[in-house]
């Protein structure tokens, strides 16, 4: 199995990177929704078959490595259209060039493939392609039901699932055993367990919470119920990052940080890497991208490691979150969109698309039939003590709740978590302050970009 390239997760864009999303969010999108060469969404179903027997070439912007595999298996289906596969750089390098050829009208790729967080920054602009009328609907049950919200907006379907991220919990079995430490249920478990573990092991910790990425923070917010955002389009936006269920978090860490007992190193860094692979830290809170990420990353730690389900807020619950993950979607200012809305539908419900997705990029599934398929699921992987760690991630899967949704500006809502709770974090401080500093640095950008801003305590 093959190292998952991807920054679902990874360390968000440099601050000039996020300044440049700066500028009012809505005068954008008004600007961009008169771009020239940007059809309007289709009114009616669209007769495909009949589309699709039209001559076509389409320019498809992946990260991926070697989706050209499954691109082909898509042009051997569908023999007069041709695609053009453009690594246009991962997420972070990606994006802004998009952004550029969006509101410029040409240069933009007929599909393009958006982590989820993204899309609304997308479809605010409308940029993106309605793939009702394509006959998206007709592919929903395909996959696990809150990967499917992920890319549905107000009745309208803008993206066909990828990949998705469920969080558990990555734990090296050999410090537990040595320390006597079961693996932890609850989140107060947890707390407890690392406590007894940096008291016998005082240069080991039992988990490590970056100051520099909010996505983590994020699905754990997801997890304990908090809902940062609701958004459906428009002017009107809720912001909560400060609710109840997010102070409860920031409040579980705080102590945590400030007595030494979890590490706070920046993650995706050399001092990160070194502590997954020295021992420093006996647990990663990651993702389903995650296992495959580590085999590459520590292979001296083979067979130290197993994978749970991150600890619960109450015994007996199962609840997880998703971090990380992606959608195939077309730009609307496609010449061809028949043919873009099939290329999307078709690397990600094709069933040899999807398993060469899962089997050799390693991007972890968002179909049900994937996640049910026993050669996948059944996979016993050395580095995990022979685990079938697939099984473990796919069981989580089926606990992601459907009702979370992103703000328009997810990148800024980042960048501005570094600048307060993130450096809460470092300095070890009141993070349950820093969520108040969140809440207002976000609510007075969101003003300013022109939305009408709800919620908040």
């Amino acid at each position: 199995m093959k190292h998952r390239q991807t920054a679902s997760g990874w360390p968000q864009w440099p601050r000039a990177v996020a300044a440049a999303f700066v500028g009012s969010v809505l005068l954008a999108a008004a600007a961009c929704s008169g771009s020239a060469g940007k059809p309007a969404d289709a009114a009616s179903p669209v007769d495909m078959a009949s589309e699709l027997n039209k001559p076509a070439t389409l320019t498809f912007w992946s990260w991926v490595s070697n989706i050209d595999d499954e691109v082909k298996l898509f042009e051997q289906k569908y023999p007069k259209i041709k695609v053009k596969v453009v690594n246009a750089g991962q997420p972070g390098d990606m994006y802004p060039k998009l952004r550029t050829a969006i509101k410029a009208g040409s240069g933009a790729p007929d599909v393009a493939q958006l982590e989820y967080q993204e899309i609304p920054s997308f479809t605010i602009t409308k940029s993106l392609l309605d793939l009702t009328p394509y006959g998206a609907n007709g592919v929903k049950d395909r996959f696990v039901p809150w990967a499917w919200n992920q890319v549905s907006q107000g009745g309208k379907v803008y993206g066909i699932p990828q990949d998705t991220g469920p969080m558990g919990m990555l734990y090296r079995k050999d410090i537990f055993d040595k320390y006597g430490i079961a693996v932890p249920k609850t989140w107060a478990d947890f707390a407890s367990a690392a406590k007894k573990l940096h008291v016998a092991a005082p240069n080991t910790y039992l988990t490590n919470l970056p100051p520099n990425n909010g996505v983590p923070f994020n699905g754990m917010m997801w997890q304990a119920g908090a809902r940062p955002f609701t958004y459906s389009g428009g002017a009107d936006i809720s912001v909560r990052l400060n609710d109840t269920n997010s102070q409860k978090i920031a409040g579980y860490w705080s102590p945590l940080v400030k007595q030494g007992l979890v590490s706070s190193d920046p993650d995706f860094t050399d001092q990160w890497f070194h502590g997954l692979a020295n021992g420093k830290y006996a647990t990663w809170l990651t993702a389903a991208w995650g296992p495959m990420f580590l085999k590459g990353t520590a292979k001296q730690t083979a067979g130290k490691w197993r994978a749970a389900p991150l600890p619960q807020w109450s015994a007996g619950q199962n609840v997880s979150a998703n971090w990380g993950g992606s959608a195939s979607t077309v730009v609307r200012g496609t010449k061809y969109p028949a043919a873009a809305a099939a290329l999307a539908e078709f690397l990600n419900t094709d069933a040899a698309s999807t398993k060469t997705l899962a089997t050799e990029q390693s991007l972890f599934p968002a179909t049900t039939a994937l996640l049910a398929d026993a050669s996948f699921t059944g996979e016993k992987v050395p580095f995990y003590g022979g685990q079938t760690v697939n099984q473990v991630f796919a069981d989580i899967s089926k606990t992601v709740p459907t009702d979370f949704t992103w703000s328009p500006f997810q990148d800024y809502v980042y960048q501005a978590y570094q600048d307060t709770v993130g450096k809460a974090v470092t300095g070890k401080t009141d993070m349950t302050a820093a969520l108040a500093q969140w809440q207002q640095t976000v609510t007075g950008y969101a003003q300013k970009q022109g939305f009408t801003v709800t919620g908040g305590n």
